[in-house]
């Protein structure tokens, strides 16, 4: 797992998915990760294992213990601070023992929540008890709520699941179905500027290309569009007229070194006609995701006999900044220092 990046913030569940007083286990980075909301409605997380005698506490409940809100392992009552993971309480301790519950910790992870999304940081140190740095952020604005979210589980590692998502050259052969984009569209040259963002990159706003006719059958011809990159896996697209926005945002969390959840959370504001084919849109979100899983299990097939991938200009070269990203953020933090962007801006052009 030491090829996965630390130190920073993943997603990790929806806020639809967490109910006040309900917890659930989700593997995340190769940990067992319990995920819950306590009775006061707050989300959290810790490390899904009791120190005691390695029982989930996910399979345990959530009580107060002394005014403080806690999860309560399932085996022998042990109490464990919802917002520390630190021990309150050990049940079967009488007069005369005694052992102090606070020496013992469950590892926590900070949580964020907003827009629907939760997120948990990651630290390289699983002792960490600082304060993390600030939740990464995608100009949501007022879109405070999703109007759907689907998410699939790619038998993938991060890096080909990563790659696989940015890759611009696949969706007239992946994606072709006959309301998006359709064999009879053809394939158009592809002008892009690329730029420099936060841990990543971004394509400059532009129209969308004149083969991509959803976009134009929902929005008009008014339409612009933005997609961006960050690490650790974010990628999101705004697209806009002057009244109507979409934003889909794509998280990648791994679960370990073989699986890697995806989940896109869309987002829209003023358009009614989408809210009418919310319905459509729901299992045609899902297709997307299952047509690359099912690329991903054929790769599969050629990685039981090769490690090695060809890369190419123009279209692999975000590929290759995904990998100079985490060399750097890997780097910077061996070196204890800032991170510096190694991405220059750059127009890339291919056919798609």
């Amino acid at each position: 797992m030491s090829d996965l990046l630390r130190d920073l913030w993943y997603f990790a569940a929806s806020s639809e998915e967490l109910r006040t007083g309900a917890m659930f286990r989700r593997e995340i980075l190769g940990e067992p990760v319990l995920l819950g909301r306590d009775r006061t409605g707050k989300a959290f997380a810790m490390r899904d294992i009791c120190p005691h005698r390695a029982v989930p506490l996910s399979a345990g409940r959530i009580v107060e213990n002394e005014g403080v809100q806690t999860v309560e392992c399932p085996y022998h009552g042990w109490r464990y601070g919802a917002g520390d993971g630190v021990c309150k309480m050990i049940p079967s301790l009488v007069e005369g023992q005694n052992y102090e519950p606070g020496r013992i910790r469950v590892r926590h992870y900070p949580t964020h929540e907003a827009n629907g999304i939760i997120f948990i940081y990651v630290a390289a140190d699983p002792r960490f008890e600082g304060e993390p740095p600030p939740p990464p952020q995608f100009d949501l604005r007022d879109l405070t709520k999703p109007k759907f979210i689907v998410h699939r589980i790619f038998a993938a590692n991060m890096d080909n699941a990563v790659v696989g998502l940015m890759d611009p050259a696949h969706v007239p052969y992946v994606h072709s179905q006959w309301w998006w984009r359709p064999p009879s569209t053809g394939k158009k040259l592809k002008e892009k500027r690329f730029v420099p963002r936060e841990r990543g990159w971004a394509i400059e706003r532009h129209a969308p290309s004149s083969n991509s006719l959803g976009y134009r059958a929902l929005f008009g011809g008014e339409v612009t569009t933005e997609i961006c990159f960050m690490l650790p896996g974010f990628r999101w697209e705004v697209v806009e007229t002057p009244k109507v926005r979409l934003f889909t945002l794509t998280c990648l969390t791994p679960e370990n070194e073989n699986s890697t959840r995806i989940t896109q959370v869309t987002y829209w504001q003023n358009a009614p006609l989408l809210d009418v084919l919310k319905p459509i849109l729901v299992p045609a979100g899902l297709e997307f995701l299952d047509q690359d899983g099912r690329m991903v299990d054929l790769q599969n097939e050629g990685l039981k006999y090769t490690q090695s991938m060809l890369m190419i200009d123009d279209i692999d070269v975000q590929a290759k900044w995904y990998q100079r990203l985490k060399k750097e953020w890997q780097k910077s933090r061996d070196e204890n220092r800032e991170f510096v962007n190694p991405i220059e801006p750059v127009t890339l052009r291919w056919m798609s």
